[in-house]
């Protein structure tokens, strides 16, 4: 994964780590449901947008990557990739 990229989802991870936290409190502190449900949202959100930059960063490297190689090597990487994106389905 380039350099750029991986700072980019590290610092995307981090700002989630401190919704977290600040969810974490809201419970604790016993906040109203609807606060405590609006966090929720905002964490599902962003984590579904960190999910979609290491896609995106996924297709722009790996895929391209495997496109110089053997079609039964791009193959194996598009099963990985279908079997990657199957399991937040399953999860959902």
């Amino acid at each position: 994964m380039e350099e750029n990229a991986r700072k980019g989802i590290v610092n995307r991870l981090k700002r989630i780590e401190g919704q977290i936290r600040g969810l974490e409190k809201l419970v604790e502190g016993d906040a109203p449901c609807l606060d405590i449900l609006t966090q929720v949202s905002a964490v599902t959100a962003a984590i579904k947008r960190a999910g979609n930059e290491v896609i995106r960063v996924y297709l722009d490297k790996c895929l391209l990557d495997a496109a110089m190689k053997s079609a039964a090597e791009r193959e194996i990487k598009k099963q990985e990739f279908q079997k990657a994106l199957s399991r937040d389905i399953d999860m959902a």
